[in-house]
């Protein structure tokens, strides 16, 4: 991507070098004996089925009982950390340019998320936050939350890479905050807690694949303005197709659960990208109606 030039979002919190200033549990974790170890599990699961990690309650390790946070003025990254960074303000403002001509087409205003930079942990309004769950979205602050050491664990641990990659998973997330300002994923919410867990699962799925379509609409526009390069696109199809539930399931386990997904197939997740890239309408992006993801 042509990014270098390109302007920078001023909707960024940068949180990178603050500490902790509350305390933490740390003595041996909740007993999982009787109703009360049923209950501190079955949380632990519907917690992180929404990206929220709880897994301190089960293994005593320590476990923040304040949010608050002191700033690190003397914080300062490697150069590869802060053109990362750079890289991302300017990903950011991308998406906004992008949904909001989309929304204003509509006469509609695109209310921008925000994008916390952060290292390690931090609190959100959806529960505390670590690095090991990946760049995720949380709508009840309408904030995008990433460890930039992320981008290095996409190279090296899941084959993917590059500007436009590292672009089209910011617009993933992006693509979650426009599912909660059209009103999606409140009524996705609503019908998941009507329904099995397989069920759930499945609409989940449906969530995940339509912002995947949204970055391949955003991806589209990238391409329109000339900030592509050439091998752009096979780097954001590459890394789609690393981040497919069926192949993360076979290298951590061995085995492949389908109805356990809640982010797609390898190949539903670059289908749905490309169907995004291609028209560059949101409109095709209707998972919910589509008679085969």
């Amino acid at each position: 991507m042509r990014w270098q030039d390109l302007e920078e979002s001023s909707s960024v919190e940068d949180r990178r070098g603050m500490g902790r200033s509350g305390g933490f549990r740390t003595r041996g974790g909740i007993p999982l004996r009787g109703k009360t170890g049923l209950v501190v599990v079955i949380v632990v699961l519907v917690a992180g089925y929404y990206g929220i990690d709880l897994t301190p309650l089960l293994t005593g390790e320590p476990f923040p009982v304040e949010t608050q946070t002191t700033a690190s003025a003397s914080y300062k990254g490697t150069a590869a950390e802060e053109e990362l960074a750079k890289f991302s303000r300017v990903a950011l403002k991308t998406t906004e340019d992008v949904w909001t001509e989309i929304f204003r087409a509509t006469g509609e205003r695109y209310p921008h998320p925000k994008l916390v930079l952060y290292t390690g942990s931090t609190s959100t309004a959806c529960g505390y936050g670590r690095s090991a769950m990946g760049p995720f979205y949380c709508p009840a602050d309408r904030k995008v939350y990433l460890d930039l050491s992320f981008y290095d664990d996409m190279q090296k641990k899941l084959g993917g890479g590059g500007d436009f990659a590292l672009g089209y998973v910011l617009a993933h997330e992006v693509g979650h905050h426009v599912q909660t300002v059209l009103g999606i994923s409140e009524q996705v919410q609503t019908l998941q807690q009507r329904v099995t867990k397989k069920e759930a699962n499945a609409l989940q799925v449906k969530m995940e694949l339509q912002a995947d379509c949204f970055a391949g609409v955003w991806g589209h526009f990238m391409e329109k303005r000339g900030i592509l390069e050439a091998g752009d696109l096979e780097e954001a199809l590459k890394t789609a197709t690393a981040i497919g539930d069926d192949r993360l399931q076979k290298e951590a386990t061995g085995r492949v659960v389908p109805d356990s997904f809640t982010h797609g197939t390898s190949l539903q997740r670059l289908n749905w990208f490309k169907k995004g890239f291609k028209s560059g309408n949101p409109n095709v992006c209707n998972t919910w109606q589509a008679d085969k993801l």
